[in-house]
């Protein structure tokens, strides 16, 4: 097993994906909301996507976090590094589980994963990927710096727009991190 690193924010903590996450994962993924990630999925598929993420980690040796609020350890999303095959590229994404959208969470989070990308594993791009009429991911893309740059098409998702961030070297010195 791969060891997953927690990572921490003002509000938050990044983390490994635990048993006790996979009701509210499932409700997730059950969703409308989550029609933009392949969704909607019953719980065993909810199941096996949730073991997706635990794999990628194990697989490519980074991959997407929990992210749970600090105070409290409840589970709001899942945040972090994804490039499966047929992907163009490394992307960072953020998916909020209902109920925990327009508190910055994404934002917070998707920083910390970047900020990991670029300083721990020492990449110099990222792409997001969003499907046409995720309004509230392509602004969160925006808040993060980065700029709708072509377009993809995947066999499964369909068209997808690509956000590409700004490296690390754009970020010192006032960027989003602003890395102290």
């Amino acid at each position: 097993m791969t060891d997953i690193p927690t990572l921490t924010t003002e509000r938050l903590v990044l983390r490994a994906p635990k048993q006790s996450d996979f009701d509210v994962f499932a409700a997730f993924y059950a969703s409308d909301r989550a029609k933009f990630i392949g969704g909607p999925l019953d719980r065993d598929r909810a199941w096996r996507q949730l073991a997706t993420e635990a794999g990628h980690w194990t697989l490519l040796g980074y991959g997407r976090w929990i992210v749970a609020e600090k105070d409290s350890d409840a589970p709001v999303g899942m945040v972090g590094l994804w490039n499966p095959e047929g992907w163009p590229e490394a992307e960072i994404g953020w998916d909020l589980f209902d109920g925990h959208e327009g508190k910055g969470y994404a934002t917070e989070a998707a920083e910390a994963a970047r900020t990991y990308a670029y300083d721990v594993l020492g990449w110099t791009t990222l792409i997001s990927l969003v499907a046409p009429g995720n309004d509230g991911s392509a602004k969160v893309a925006l808040r993060l710096g980065a700029s709708c740059e072509s377009e993809f098409t995947h066999a499964r998702l369909g068209h997808l727009h690509v956000y590409r961030h700004p490296g690390p070297d754009a970020l010192v010195n006032g960027g989003a991190e602003a890395y102290a």
